[in-house]
């Protein structure tokens, strides 16, 4: 018995149509199904049903104390195909005020932002498991991410770890 991968998240959001916008035009997600309250997006390169469900709770909700003051989710990873995509993603996350941190943690590379309600995301690129040293392995440790350096070693299109 062996779960395989995460198939969809579920997120209470102030304003459905505000988060749409965001994960439409922000990160290319696609609107497969859309009622007052609820909307249902995929991401570019899916072939889940869905891959997100945005569930409207109203303007007066409070931001999420998860981390601070209860327990909850952190955040969500979405991974990209390649070093380029992930250069876009910087770019487009930087424009849209969303992005909050880059690193590097040896085997990904991690550019991280926050949606219109701060909800916490990740997008990250993994380095193809063939290419993985030993050395890789058992590093520690976080770093900057230098995404132009990435390019320089690793190549704008090899195709990340699945």
């Amino acid at each position: 018995m062996a779960i395989r991968r995460l198939n969809h998240a579920v997120l209470y959001v102030r304003d459905t149509e505000r988060s749409v916008a965001f994960y439409t035009e922000v990160l290319g997600f696609r609107v497969v199904h859309q009622f007052p309250g609820a909307a249902f997006l995929q991401a570019p390169d899916s072939d889940n049903d869905h891959d997100l469900g945005l569930f409207q709770v109203g303007p007066d909700a409070k931001p999420s104390g998860a981390g601070k003051d209860t327990v909850g989710l952190y955040h969500l990873a979405w991974s990209v195909t390649t070093l380029s995509d992930l250069a876009e993603h910087a770019v487009r996350l930087r424009e849209a005020g969303a992005l909050v941190g880059a690193s590097d943690h040896v085997t990904t590379k991690a550019l991280y932002a926050k949606d219109p309600d701060g909800i916490e995301f990740e997008v990250s690129w993994l380095v193809p498991l063939d290419r993985v040293t030993d050395a890789m392995r058992t590093a520690s440790g976080t770093g900057p991410l230098d995404i132009d350096a990435e390019i320089e070693r690793w190549g704008a299109d090899l195709v990340g770890a699945l």
